[in-house]
């Protein structure tokens, strides 16, 4: 593999801080684009980390694919734009219950706890020493996050799994690349976890307010 192909995969914090936080809109709305292009950056930090996560990785693949068809698509793409109008419309026209339909609000929904897993294992990272190992903090994160959306099963395959995690400073070098890659990750990541929080929060809050927390 050349060293060009080896870049292009490594994670990226910056464009993850930057399509966040373009992202906001108004007061209280989300671009579906640039979010799901924040995320794509985000999906190779779960590729990077190896099998580990490989399950959630598929599924996000998934269904941020569908999303960006949904935004593709000429008949459906303004009203997908934001957050708040794919609610809207999907809510107004039924579809958010409609018999094979895959709505845009119950796919974002599934993304969106996946963001609330990573966004707090990145800081659980953040706060440790070097040679400590990252198992701990990454078992605590999907505790608190993943685990409680996911089946028996699959919580215990994530567990087993979890005890290949390496040390903080090798999963920095497998995910960032050199040392100074890793500084510059590592410089960004609070802004990077400020910008998601308020990303995160504002999602979240539309989701309460039209009742959407327990979408099947």
């Amino acid at each position: 593999m050349s060293q060009n192909q080896n870049n292009m995969e490594k994670f990226d914090m910056k464009t993850v801080h930057d399509k966040f936080q373009a992202s906001l809109q108004e007061e209280d709305d989300i671009d579906l684009e640039l979010y799901l292009e924040s995320f794509e950056e985000l999906s190779k930090f779960f590729n990077l980390m190896g099998t580990v996560f490989g399950f959630v990785s598929k599924d996000l693949r998934q269904k941020m694919d569908h999303l960006n068809s949904l935004l593709k698509d000429n008949d459906t793409s303004h009203k997908y734009k934001t957050v708040k109008t794919m609610i809207e419309h999907e809510k107004e026209n039924d579809l958010l219950q409609k018999k094979g339909y895959v709505s845009g609000s119950r796919t974002l929904l599934r993304i969106h706890r996946g963001l609330d897993f990573i966004q707090l294992f990145l800081k659980k990272v953040s706060e440790l020493e070097d040679k400590a190992t990252t198992v701990v903090a990454c078992r605590e994160a999907y505790d608190q996050t993943l685990a409680k959306h996911h089946s028996f099963i699959i919580r215990k395959g994530a567990q087993v799994a979890m005890y290949t995690l390496p040390t903080r400073e090798q999963l920095l070098k497998r995910v960032c690349g050199d040392e100074e890659e890793i500084k510059k990750a590592v410089n960004l990541l609070p802004k990077t976890l400020e910008a998601s929080s308020i990303v995160y929060m504002r999602i979240d809050m539309l989701y309460t307010v039209h009742n959407l927390h327990d979408l099947p």
